[in-house]
């Protein structure tokens, strides 16, 4: 970054006059961490395991895991680090390598999120062809795909965050590099990064959501038209827990981003939930409320029991 005030660091303010209270938010990330990491490793060593499991949405639920224990990863082991030593110093390598996952996640939950959604729709409303269009080499190119574009979308915006100008501060309110505080404090911001900003937006953001909403406007359509009362409750279950993931993940992160500049403690709020609270409770809501997952994760629970014994 071209700095106009020669800073080689940046300060991040986390919860600033909160020193009372900074046992209990340690605490607070460390569990929401630990939890979050142990359900999502388990969800993954469950579907790796299980040759049951082994089938698209199974491996696209596995993909999500992965996804948010990197999303977790980008910025909690680095706040408690901040929080236990009181060193809240981040140099612009660091910055720019939580920059650089945060986006990479950020846009593979995106596209991910719209895949499972595609993946009910052919479930539902093509069930005949459906191992035809999602075989395992659609899916795994599918996979590959997901994340080459995360991390294609990572080295596009770090190229352009690296020749903005950092002069009004190199304080940031947040409690990691997070793009619109960095936006806030530079004093240019590139035609480029603001066309690079809007195709993303556009590609990764509006795109796949409104796919996800014509899947499932069909979808509902396809599931209305069913005679079987019981044809339909199963197919609600499936897709109930989908669109409470998609309802959270993309409302905290529109409010987020939708607040002003000068609403830091909001802003920090929405921006834990959105970045901690929701990988926790990905898992819960969509994995654990499955019963193959249930069924296959108490039987290895059991298994392990039996062998401790």
């Amino acid at each position: 970054m071209k700095n106009e005030t020669s800073v080689k660091y940046f300060y991040i303010l986390p919860f600033s006059g909160e020193t009372r209270s900074k046992p209990f938010i340690t605490a607070f990330f460390f569990l929401i961490y630990v939890v979050g990491v142990l359900i999502n490793s388990s969800i993954i060593t469950v579907i790796c395991l299980e040759v049951q499991l082994h089938k698209p949405m199974y491996l696209f639920i596995c993909n999500l895991s992965i996804v948010d224990i990197l999303f977790t990863s980008v910025t909690v082991p680095k706040l408690l680090h901040m929080l236990l030593s009181g060193n809240q110093i981040v140099s612009f390598s660091q910055c720019y390598t939580q920059l650089f996952f945060f986006f990479l996640v950020g846009a593979a939950e995106d596209i991910l999120l719209f895949v499972m959604a595609f993946d009910r729709y052919v479930a539902i409303c093509n069930p005949l062809h459906y191992h035809e269009i999602l075989s395992h080499l659609n899916c795994t190119l599918i996979t590959v795909a997901i994340w080459v574009v995360g991390i294609f979308n990572s080295l596009s915006f770090l190229t352009l965050v690296l020749y903005m100008s950092s002069c009004h501060s190199n304080i940031i309110h947040q409690f990691y590099c997070d793009p619109k505080s960095l936006t806030q404090i530079t004093c240019t911001t590139s035609n480029m990064f603001i066309i690079v900003n809007g195709v993303e937006i556009v590609m990764l953001v509006f795109i796949p959501l409104m796919c996800t909403f014509i899947s499932y406007g069909k979808i509902f359509s396809a599931i209305f038209k069913m005679k079987s009362k019981e044809s339909r409750k199963k197919a609600f279950s499936t897709c109930s827990s989908h669109v409470t993931i998609i309802t959270i993940y993309y409302g905290t992160s529109l409010v987020g981003y939708l607040i002003p500049p000068n609403s830091e403690g909001l802003d920090t709020v929405f921006d834990i939930v959105y970045t901690t609270i929701v990988p926790m409770t990905n898992p819960i809501i969509y994995s654990l409320q499955n019963s193959n997952v249930q069924s296959t994760l108490l039987r290895v629970l059991r298994a392990m029991c039996f062998i401790k014994n």
